[in-house]
């Protein structure tokens, strides 16, 4: 399994970041019709808070966005994937449905406020560090058009960047054939809550697809 750092550099510009890694073997289903149900109830649960707005100024939302604009990118350009899911359920369009790791994944991201990457391990090469992204490097996001990396954080491999908090990339995706992921919580304002979070996760790939030889591991 690769070993997970955060670099020296990004911690510097922000401190309080931590990182919880979850990898497992999993069995990969197009979908889940008790998952769904899941996710139609949280959902339900953020459209019938008085004002459902309101979760896009949750505690773990601002610090994603303090990180961001810590590190130099505009977080109103470059959102990270929590924020994205949210907005996208308080405007009344709904989960997507990709697959059920993915979706999975897509659920304790809205559920916890943390974007979350998703890497089909098979393709990662050698150790991750989770780093600003430099000048000049990109890659083809999931369903996307090239990404300017540039002042991003991103997680890189021995290849280069393949995930980032506001998308990850084609090279490492997660689809039906996938065996081996890594799920990796980021959280910009501290640890608190994470291990649930990896738990509730690790919870998830069991129930829902076939989750074995499961770690949990905290990185700080």
């Amino acid at each position: 399994m690769p070993v997970l750092t955060i670099d020296p550099v990004l911690k510097q510009k922000c401190p309080r970041v931590a990182l919880g890694l979850i990898t497992a073997y999993v069995t990969v289903h197009e979908n889940s019709p008790a998952l769904f149900d899941e996710m139609q109830l949280c959902e339900a649960h953020i459209l019938q808070l008085p004002d459902p707005r309101s979760v896009l100024e949750s505690s773990k939302i601002l610090a994603t966005r303090s990180g961001y604009k810590a590190l130099g990118k505009d977080p109103a350009r470059y959102r990270g994937s929590a924020e994205a899911l949210l907005r996208r359920i308080i405007s009344s369009k709904h989960f997507p449905q990709i697959n059920t790791v993915v979706d999975i994944i897509n659920l304790v991201s809205v559920e916890t406020r943390l974007s979350i990457g998703l890497y089909n391990l098979a393709y990662v090469k050698g150790d991750i560090t989770f780093r600003a992204g430099r000048a000049g490097e990109t890659y083809k996001g999931i369903g996307k058009y090239d990404l300017n990396l540039e002042d991003l954080p991103v997680f890189s491999d021995e290849q280069g960047p393949h995930g980032s908090p506001t998308s990850d990339s084609e090279r490492t995706m997660v689809t039906l054939a996938t065996k081996n992921v890594a799920a990796i919580l980021i959280s910009f304002g501290g640890e608190e809550g994470l291990q649930s979070a990896c738990e509730r996760t690790a919870s998830l790939f069991s129930q829902y697809a076939g989750g074995t030889n499961t770690s949990i591991e905290i990185v700080r």
